[in-house]
């Protein structure tokens, strides 16, 4: 899987992935789609963005989610 237009600094954007050093983030991106924004929609919008950034953006976030996790057993708070 090549990602290589997601980078990580902990000076931009308190250390989130983010695309190509910029300000806008995995997050960012993946909550664009999330909405109903298609590709052209987000270009559209952000002309600093290129499709490939966000075709990794979906990539990464697909790769967060395979990652094994374990369950937080929920409890009920007494009010």
């Amino acid at each position: 899987m090549k990602l290589d237009r997601i980078t990580v600094n902990p000076q931009i954007s308190m250390g989130q992935p983010t695309i190509r050093g910029t300000r806008f983030t995995v997050a960012f991106i993946l909550k664009l789609l999330a909405s109903g924004m298609d590709i052209p929609a987000i270009l559209n919008a952000y002309p600093e963005l290129e499709e490939e950034d966000i075709r990794q953006s979906l990539m990464y976030g697909a790769w967060l989610a395979t990652e094994q996790t374990r369950p937080i057993p929920w409890e009920a708070q007494e009010s």
